[in-house]
């Protein structure tokens, strides 16, 4: 039996401070951003817990829009990095420089060392310069020279992906993949929202030069991240997770065998530590100083779309990832 030690008792003025935080840069983003309100849950799952998250969707879908929207929100520095196939690593981390006048190297600080970092198109960046950014998204350092750089915190990576072009891309790594805590993939906005965004952008709201006020301290994000810790996650909810990615590694005891020979690996504990993490956020998210299994089940496809590897079947007969992963998430009891 999987056993969890409970967490320091949350007060209810704790929480409600929490909440506003959550209030606050939500209606940041709502200000800027129209629609796209799973994104705005995964952005604020991201920021809370530490993870970085992976955006795939067509180009024009205010996803560096979104990034920029949060950041400015927070008061956290923002970069924007955009990768294509001459990108170096050390054009992210950064490099030693001679001065010449003082005879000696300086180190130049790349611009992965901010609070929030955008790298835009990663696949179009080379395995070499992907590779850069592993030691950045785990160890939360980078090392130049042989030194070693501490990233500031909160820290987090967003990365996107353009899934219409292929020619010039590298496709990513699975070790790569399994960093992003969520991958989520944003779909066009509805005719209404579509009409909104032509009417913001004729009252002005993206002229440029116009940064709003901070909703909230970079402090304030830092006490909500340790109040995510304190969520409570009863170990039946522990049990469950446990089982929906055991279930990913030996799906044809499980799920129709169709289906489950299109899975030729299946999810590592890095899903399970996502799903515990991420529900944790969405808990408090919704008000709550605990998890349900309807958390768990909100974050399925986004945190098992990009570590379940599929075979070339799937890809010829156009089965989509979801499908599978409802198949998974229908043949786990729910507790």
């Amino acid at each position: 039996m999987l056993q969890t030690s409970a967490p320091a008792r949350m007060e209810p003025a704790e929480l409600a401070r929490a909440q506003q935080v959550v209030a606050n840069i939500s209606r940041s983003f709502d200000a800027k951003v129209v629609g796209q309100v799973r994104l705005r849950e995964s952005l604020l799952v991201g920021l809370m817990t530490g993870g970085h998250i992976l955006l795939e969707s067509v180009p024009g879908l205010a996803k560096t829009t979104a990034a920029q929207t949060v950041a400015e929100a927070v008061s956290a520095e923002f970069r924007r990095i955009q990768c294509t196939p001459d990108l170096l690593p050390s054009d992210i981390v950064g490099t030693q420089i001679y001065d010449a006048a003082k005879g000696t190297f300086i180190t130049r600080l790349g611009p992965v060392h901010a609070n929030i970092v955008l790298l835009d198109e990663i696949n179009r960046s080379s395995a070499k310069t992907q590779s850069a950014m592993l030691e950045a998204m785990q160890e939360r350092q980078t090392s130049i020279g042989g030194q070693e750089y501490k990233l500031p915190s909160p820290f987090l990576v967003l990365a996107t992906q353009n899934p219409i072009e292929q020619e010039g891309t590298y496709q990513l790594p699975e070790a790569q993949m399994d960093r992003f805590m969520l991958k989520d993939v944003l779909d066009y906005p509805s005719p209404a929202e579509e009409a909104e965004i032509i009417r913001r952008i004729d009252a002005g709201v993206f002229t440029p030069g116009q940064i709003p006020a901070a909703a909230v301290s970079l402090d304030a994000v830092s006490g909500v991240q340790e109040l995510v810790r304190r969520i409570y996650i009863d170990p039946a909810i522990i049990n469950y997770i446990v089982g929906l990615v055991f279930v990913t590694r030996n799906a044809g005891q499980y799920i129709d065998r169709r289906l489950a020979g299109f899975i030729e690996f299946g999810a590592s504990p890095r899903a399970s530590i996502a799903f515990s993490q991420a529900a944790r956020a969405v808990a408090l998210i919704n008000g709550r100083d605990h998890v349900i299994p309807e958390d768990v089940k909100s974050l399925a496809h986004r945190v098992l779309r990009h570590r379940l590897i599929l075979g070339f079947e799937a890809v010829a007969e156009q089965v989509p990832v979801e499908t599978i992963i409802d198949a998974i998430v229908a043949s786990v009891q729910t507790p």
